[in-house]
């Protein structure tokens, strides 16, 4: 039986590193969406990869330990990439949180139970994260630790306490990286790793549609301003996966790297500072 890597999110970023790392794996392919699933799986398959798909909603718990347990009918998951999410344009604040913020953090308890020793996983998170007010010591505690069942109920995330669906966003990445902390803590006892990306503004069909969009102008003078003067690719965020998810990233856990192309430096210290 082959290693598993299990990829939630059927999109160009979880694909490019998939793509990087899935040679000779079986890859768990897992998305909400049947037309995603198809359109990812088809271009790997394609390309040589061993793909087998399944549709995963990770706001239900139900359905993420649906997708692990067929992983592991192929072998042992050693590998998880977690690239799923909605943007503040695509849902309602009690969405963002269900599936950002909650269904990551099931993802990573889930996935770490049953994690292969000295396996690997990194979650897509967000610069929107670095870019809000601190919350305090005490906050960012109740983000990393609170069992997951209660996460929703803490008072910071109750809808009268949140703006707007860009605020619960980054909440929900801000709540991503403490995660990633604290679960790399767990995985450590399996002798496993976990780490974070929080990305700038990356190429896809997603990003583009957002450029034409109602908030393109936002997106385009964020790009044109920061240090990099440009958006990233995709590619560009699997480069820094492949070294966090190989050996010569053995001693890196619990960490999140930007991959902003200096937006937040911008946003603080920058052109872009509020």
């Amino acid at each position: 039986m082959k290693d598993v890597l299990l990829l939630t999110g059927a999109g160009q970023i979880g694909m490019a590193i998939a793509r990087r790392i899935g040679h000779g794996k079986k890859i768990m392919l897992g998305d909400k969406s049947p037309q995603n699933l198809e359109t990812i799986s088809k271009i790997m398959i394609e390309a040589g990869f061993d793909v087998e798909t399944v549709e995963c909603d990770i706001s239900s718990r139900q359905s993420i330990r649906n997708i692990i347990e067929v992983s592991q009918s192929f072998g042992e998951i050693k590998y998880f990439i977690n690239a799923a999410g909605v943007s503040p344009s695509q849902a309602p604040i009690e969405t963002i949180l269900k599936v950002d913020l909650y269904g990551t953090a099931v993802l990573m308890e889930e996935v770490g139970k049953v994690i292969k020793e000295g396996g690997c996983g990194v979650v897509i998170s967000s610069q929107s994260g670095h870019r809000m007010k601190q919350l305090g010591a005490e906050i960012d505690r109740q983000l990393a630790m609170t069992p997951t069942e209660e996460l929703l109920d803490l008072e910071v995330l109750q809808p009268e306490n949140i703006d707007d669906t860009l605020h619960a966003y980054q909440l929900a990445k801000r709540c991503n990286v403490k995660r990633v902390m604290y679960e790399a803590c767990n995985w450590g006892e399996r002798n496993a790793r976990i780490n974070s990306i929080s990305p700038g503004i990356i190429v896809t069909p997603l990003a583009i549609d957002e450029f034409n969009g109602p908030r393109g102008d936002f997106y385009k003078n964020m790009f044109a301003n920061c240090p990099s003067g440009r958006p990233g690719t995709a590619d560009e965020v699997a480069n820094v996966a492949e070294l966090m998810m190989s050996d010569k990233g053995a001693f890196i856990t619990g960490s999140d790297f930007l991959v902003d192309g200096g937006a937040t430096a911008s946003y603080f210290y920058g052109k872009l500072q509020p």
